[in-house]
């Protein structure tokens, strides 16, 4: 991919996605969506609130999971970030273990507020680097958050998108499916397949994503790349040579 590194190609495609949204949450451990965050209010023609649990700055800064919660539940965040041990195809996601709960071989960190955000958030887009058949499964083993809830269930918010290193999938909600949207540069269908353990639409042409453009990636490489240093700075200093401000 000459020209951007991988993780500017992620952070654009995520950004995309975020055109429409007023107030954009981010959690802990997503410096990708967090900066995919910051470039959308760097390129938008409107008012874009940022909110990073973590953050120092003022700008950023929320009163953790409390703050987070109670404005999701007001209807005040337009869009946030999921990810998982496991995804499945109907966007169920795994952030518990892998085996039989409770005996469970594998332990993850836990759901925290998943669920409530995955109900409540309008666009949550999903978003896990490593798409393998390990992380992309047919059912995963244990539901933190569903991905789907019965037509009697109040539910404003669920799932949107799915982004990984090597494709872009949309979330049709009423057929609770994945539909591939775009291929990232130089990955074929035939690897996507291979590597997805679930069943997903495909259009008859699939477009490649679009990559970042040089203006972009200038706001990347400055704007966005100081600001993100503030709650990420290994990845800030890792990707771009950006130290946060002492």
């Amino acid at each position: 991919m000459s020209g951007y590194r991988s993780e500017e190609l992620l952070i654009s495609v995520i950004s995309r996605l975020l055109a429409d949204c007023g107030h954009i949450a981010v959690g802990v451990s997503s410096p990708i969506p967090g900066s995919a965050a910051l470039l959308t209010q760097a390129t938008s023609d409107r008012p874009v609130r940022v909110s990073v649990i973590g953050a120092e700055t003022p700008e950023f800064r929320t009163d953790g999971g409390v703050d987070l919660f109670d404005s999701a539940g007001q209807g005040r965040i337009d869009a946030f970030f999921l990810s998982g041990g496991q995804i499945d195809g109907e966007a169920n996601i795994n952030l518990v273990g892998i085996g039989d709960y409770p005996e469970m071989k594998v332990r993850w960190s836990g759901s925290f507020g998943s669920a409530h955000l995955y109900f409540m958030v309008p666009k949550v887009i999903l978003f896990r680097e490593e798409h393998t058949t390990r992380t992309m499964v047919d059912k995963v083993d244990f539901i933190s958050a569903p991905g789907w809830s019965p037509d009697n269930v109040h539910r404003p918010g669920g799932p949107y998108g799915l982004v990984t290193n090597l494709c872009l999938f949309m979330f049709d909600r009423p057929n609770r499916r994945f539909r591939l949207e775009s291929l990232h540069p130089g990955v074929t269908l035939e690897e996507v397949q291979d590597n997805t353990g679930f069943n997903f639409e495909i259009p008859e042409v699939v477009p490649e994503t679009q990559a970042p453009d040089q203006a972009k990636l200038e706001l990347l490489r400055s704007t966005v790349a100081q600001k993100i240093a503030d709650p990420y700075p290994k990845f800030a200093e890792r990707v771009w040579g950006v130290k946060a401000a002492a």
